[in-house]
């Protein structure tokens, strides 16, 4: 018989051969159930059913599992020898599973008589559960008729009480038909006269849609001219208020350094000065203040006379300074040690303002997120616009009479801001102060 035994039997097999292999001692245990005798009992059973099955399969541990069975359950083996059979009130799976194992004569009827237990043992259940659903679903037909039946009830009073609702309405239709066509005159009338209402209405709100517009357009115009004033009038009043602030600062700077601006060279024209050159009066030269009695172009002390007027304005020409002292630097490298440099030179003198001007042309890439020194204010060209015409642009704001110098050695920018009423330093100066 080389069918698969019956679940109840196959299950008894299986007990059997786990409690046989439990009692072996270790020389006899096949080495396929040497992982599952290591097992816990109440896992041998669950997680070694398939290697104990296929042990079960082969004679020799078969025949040690029967001989277990001699010992322990003698009553099962007589049962399964007995020439009369089984008794009848034995358990037909386990009967098959002794029989099995035994081998028998005759077991394999014994496994089929097993098999037709079990099925029959389904077959009862499954009666029974078809039983009990057709009850539950017979009592639910039950139930259903007896509301249908009352919904049924319901529906036909509903019907009865719509049908007089209706012969009521008729009535009450037929006696107010007279009614109706009068107001149904009436109405005609009304629509005529809501027309007539509606075009003359539709003609005033074109007009004044029209008329609205030409009104919009002209408040734009108005609104337009107003901002333009306004935003001129803005302007011109910021800008003239920064240079009068600018003014009034450095005279009240002036005023609280009148001694020592009275000691600075700068602010007065001396006798040697107009005989060095030549009685002529005053220079307007760029390189008048530099030139004066003799002093060389590097002279560290110009920047700390420049330094030491009161509201003084001082514009730094950047990269004229930076390729005159670190040309071999990179320019971020030449701004960078630069502008160290001058924040050393405004922390010392917090009266004064230190503007330095670079040209944006003269990288690839407008420099972006440049560090400032505390007291320095550092601006680039606008694009389009060398770093000497924002130079000259700056001095040409400032009021006059505020002192302002520019340290540069381009002579054309040196020029157009004497012309706007500053002095002009020459970077050297500036170099070796910085050097100092």
């Amino acid at each position: 018989m080389r069918e698969p035994l019956p679940a109840p039997v196959r299950a008894h097999v299986v007990e059997f051969a786990e409690r046989t292999l439990a009692d072996l001692p270790e020389s006899q245990v096949p080495p396929s159930l040497v992982a599952v005798r290591r097992f816990k009992p109440s896992r041998r059973v669950r997680q070694g059913a398939v290697p104990l099955a296929a042990a079960v399969d082969g004679d020799v541990f078969r025949g040690r599992v029967a001989e277990w069975i001699h010992r322990h359950h003698p009553e099962l083996v007589e049962a399964v020898s007995s020439p009369d059979g089984p008794p009848p009130a034995a358990p037909p799976e386990k009967i098959a599973a002794v029989a099995y194992l035994l081998r028998v004569s005759g077991w394999q009827e014994l496994v089929q008589v097993a098999a037709a237990s079990t099925s029959e043992a389904a077959a009862r259940s499954q009666v029974d559960e078809a039983g009990r659903t057709i009850l539950r679903l017979t009592e639910q037909l039950e139930t259903s008729k007896r509301i249908a039946a009352a919904e049924q009830e319901e529906l036909r009073e509903q019907l009865q009480a719509a049908r007089a609702e209706a012969d009521e309405a008729r009535r009450r239709l037929r006696s107010s038909a007279a009614g109706i066509r009068q107001a149904e005159q009436a109405t005609r009338e009304a629509l005529t006269a809501a027309e007539a209402a509606r075009n003359a209405a539709l003609a005033a709100s074109r007009d004044a849609e029209a008329e609205t517009r030409r009104l919009r357009g002209r408040v734009a115009e108005l609104e337009s001219a107003l901002a333009s004033t306004r935003r001129d009038s803005r302007e011109s009043r910021s800008v003239d208020d920064a240079r009068l602030r600018v003014l009034l600062d450095t005279l009240i700077a002036s005023a609280h350094g009148l001694r020592r601006e009275l000691d600075l060279p700068t602010m007065v024209a001396r006798p040697a000065d107009l005989i060095a050159r030549g009685g002529a009066g005053p220079s307007n030269g760029p390189q008048a203040f530099v030139g004066a009695r003799g002093r060389p172009d590097d002279d560290p002390s110009l920047i700390d006379e420049v330094l030491a007027v009161p509201g003084v304005h001082l514009i730094i020409d950047g990269y004229n300074v930076t390729k005159r002292g670190y040309g071999r630097l990179t320019l971020q490298a030449q701004r960078e040690r630069l502008l160290s440099g001058l924040g050393a030179l405004a922390g010392r003198n917090p009266d004064s303002e230190v503007t330095v001007v670079f040209d944006a042309t003269a990288v690839v890439a407008r420099p972006v997120g440049v560090a400032m020194p505390r007291g320095v204010r550092v601006l680039f060209s606008r694009p389009g616009q060398l770093a000497d015409e924002e130079i000259v642009r700056l001095a040409r704001m400032e009021p006059e009479g505020r002192p302002v110098f520019v340290i540069t050695s381009d002579r054309e920018v040196a020029e157009n801001c004497v012309a706007a009423g500053a002095r002009a330093v020459p970077s050297a100066a500036l170099l070796a102060r910085l050097d100092r």
